[in-house]
């Protein structure tokens, strides 16, 4: 039988505080290349299978992957994506991981782009057609403007990949131009590694910037190996994630949202 020792009868007890959880409050990640030998993502469905793994125990109940398109390098067409999907579905049901996954793509903005877009022939997310695109390393496409706005006429809502990367928007005077593609109705996606140091220290600081104007509308893992994993985990012990719970984050709404053609 237990009994109070002297000591315990006036020094309160004391529970052990709980563990912290590492857990994605977003519960939808967006971006990904984990469909197996499509683009420089994963190279076999068991690496597929250990990023869903780890993706489920932090808290992430739905994935959207998207592979990379572009001519010259990863010129993927739809059918091509979707049936690279199917093998997937069945992992998760084998394995019983608890999230779902569907398909999108991340669209380089080159010509190859535009005649898809003509043509219709895109994978777009969530029932206001969310459409990722991304812009060269080097320089943003001639045009991008009025490539944001054929995107618009064409039913689509254009989310740009991980701006906080593209060095032409570090410098002081070129920052504006982000908060122009914003007003043109260019959503923003932020790469969850940029606020771990994955890509360097400029673009660390570029993410923040981003959310402290709280122009960020989806977060997305980017994650392209499960090699990436312990570059995540360190998110979740910054202050970033104070940052990130203030955003208008669209994530979650993608949970009930209905796949769009």
């Amino acid at each position: 039988m237990l009994t109070e020792s002297f000591w315990q009868r006036f020094i309160p007890f004391r529970k052990a505080a709980p563990a912290k959880q590492d857990t994605c409050f977003w519960q939808v990640d967006i971006h990904s290349h984990l469909l197996p030998d499509l683009d420089d993502g994963v190279n076999s469905l068991e690496e597929t299978l250990i990023c869903l793994k780890q993706l489920a125990d932090w808290g992430i109940h739905k994935v959207v992957t998207t592979p990379h398109v572009s001519r010259d390098w990863y010129p993927n067409g739809t059918s091509t994506i979707q049936e690279s999907l199917t093998a997937v579905q069945d992992l998760i049901i084998e394995h019983e991981l608890p999230l779902t996954i569907e398909v999108a793509a991340e669209y380089l903005l080159d010509d190859f782009f535009m005649e898809s877009l003509n043509k219709g022939d895109l994978l777009a997310f969530g029932e206001k057609r969310y459409l990722l695109i991304e812009t060269g390393w080097s320089a943003p496409p001639f045009g991008l403007d009025d490539m944001i706005f054929r995107i618009q006429t064409h039913g689509y809502t254009p989310v740009l990949a991980h701006p906080e990367r593209y060095k032409y928007y570090h410098a002081d005077k070129d920052k504006p131009t982000l908060g122009h593609l914003r007003e043109a109705g260019c959503l923003f996606q932020l790469n969850w590694m940029s606020l771990c140091g994955r890509y360097g220290s400029q673009v660390e600081k570029q993410a923040r910037y981003l959310l402290q104007n709280a122009w960020v509308d989806f977060i997305g893992s980017d994650m392209h190996r499960s090699k990436d994993i312990s570059t995540m985990t360190r998110l979740f012990n910054s202050a970033d994630i104070k940052l990130l719970e203030e955003q208008p984050l669209l994530n979650m709404s993608l949970l009930t949202d209905v796949k769009q053609p």
